[in-house]
């Protein structure tokens, strides 16, 4: 798996995905559309931290990770 995100922006969407993840925790029962919504972009977001890949930077060739490129 080629990895695209460097350690800053793995700590912000991991950061972002955890505040999401609490909002929805906490406020998602009243929401019936936007708490699954809320789950979702949690998920994506430590799970893209977890991976370090991104597969919308990978469609769009953009890539933060400090690896040399081959």
């Amino acid at each position: 798996m080629i990895k695209n995100l460097g350690q800053p922006d793995r700590i912000l969407r991991l950061v972002a995905g955890s505040v999401a993840a609490v909002i929805a925790w906490l406020y998602g029962g009243g929401w019936p559309v936007l708490g699954p919504v809320l789950w979702a972009v949690a998920a994506v977001l430590i799970l893209t931290a977890a991976f370090a890949t991104c597969p919308a930077y990978r469609l769009f060739g953009l890539s933060t990770c400090p690896l040399k490129k081959k």
